[in-house]
C-alpha cells in the first residue's frame, strides 16, 4: 500500500505512516478529495481494519526498530532469560534470592506499601508490603503500555512483577519457622514473626505456608517466562517491519 499523503510504499500491518507520521484512520476521517478517500479506503482502512491495526500496535508496537535497538533489546532479554534461570532454580531459598540486585529495590516499594496501606486497618497494612512490591512494576507496565506505546518495556516490567513474586516467595515459605533475617539483622524468631507469620496466622493456613510459597514461586517464574516470550515477539515483530520497509518493492 501506499501513503495517502506522502506516497510512501508501506506494510499493510502499518497503523501510521514512518516517514511522514500521519495517523491513517485520523487521517482518513478528515474532509480529504473523495479519490484520496476512496484510495485509503480500499488500502485497507477501513474501521474494523483500524481497530485491529489498534490492537496489534498496542501489543507490539507500531514503530520499525533500527538494528541497534534490536540488538540492544535481544541482548538484553538473553541476559533477563539467564538471570531468570538463576533466580527460579533457587526455588524458595532466600539466602540466593535475598542477594539478589532486585531485593533492594522491592524492599524499597515493600517497606512503603507498609505505609500507605496503614488506613485500611492492620491486615491490609501488613499485606500491603508485598502487595505494593508486586504491585508497582505492574502499574509501571500498564504506564509503558498505555501512556508511552512501549511493549517492550511494558514486558520487561512484567518481567520484574515475576521476580517481585520470586522474592516474597521465601518469606511466605518462613512463616512457622521464623529463621529468615529480618530487614533489622533478626530473625523472625527473634522478633515475635513478622508479616506471613501473622497474616497466615490471621488466615487460619499457617500450616500451608510451604505450599503457598511454592505456588507463588510458580506463579512468578511463569509471568517472567511470559515476559520474556512477549518481549522477544516484539522485537521480532518490529524488526521485521523495518525489513518489509526497506524491501525493494520492484
Amino acid at each position: 500500500m501506499h501513503c495517502p499523503k506522502c506516497g510512501a510504499d508501506l506494510q499493510s500491518s502499518l497503523t501510521e505512516c514512518p516517514y511522514c507520521g500521519i495517523v491513517f484512520a485520523k487521517y482518513v476521517r478528515r474532509d480529504e478529495p473523495a479519490g484520496v478517500l476512496q484510495g485509503a479506503l480500499s488500502a485497507g482502512f477501513t474501521q474494523e481494519g483500524a481497530r485491529h491495526d489498534d490492537g496489534v500496535a498496542l501489543v507490539l508496537g507500531h514503530e520499525p526498530a533500527t538494528v541497534a535497538s534490536a540488538v540492544g533489546r535481544a541482548v538484553l532479554l538473553v541476559l533477563l532469560a539467564v538471570w531468570t534461570v538463576s533466580l527460579v532454580s533457587a526455588g524458595v531459598s532466600a539466602d540466593r534470592l535475598n542477594g539478589s540486585f532486585m531485593h533492594l529495590p522491592n524492599l524499597v516499594f515493600h517497606e512503603t506499601g507498609h505505609i500507605l496501606w496503614i488506613p485500611f486497618g492492620r491486615f491490609m497494612t501488613v499485606l500491603g508490603g508485598s502487595l505494593t512490591q508486586v504491585l508497582v512494576p505492574l502499574i509501571c507496565a500498564g504506564a509503558l503500555l498505555w501512556q508511552t506505546l512501549d511493549p517492550f518495556g511494558a514486558a520487561v516490567a512484567v518481567w520484574w512483577a515475576g521476580e517481585s513474586l520470586l522474592d516474597v516467595a521465601p518469606y511466605i515459605n518462613d512463616a512457622r519457622d521464623l529463621k529468615l533475617v529480618l530487614l533489622g539483622g533478626k530473625t523472625g524468631a527473634e522478633v515475635e514473626g513478622h508479616d506471613w507469620e501473622y497474616l497466615l496466622n490471621a488466615m487460619g493456613i499457617a500450616n500451608q505456608d510451604h505450599f503457598i510459597a511454592s505456588t507463588v514461586q510458580a506463579i512468578g517464574a511463569l509471568t517472567m517466562i511470559a515476559a520474556l516470550v512477549w518481549g522477544a515477539f516484539v522485537v521480532a515483530y518490529q524488526f521485521g517491519q523495518r525489513r518489509g520497509n526497506l524491501a525493494p518493492t520492484g
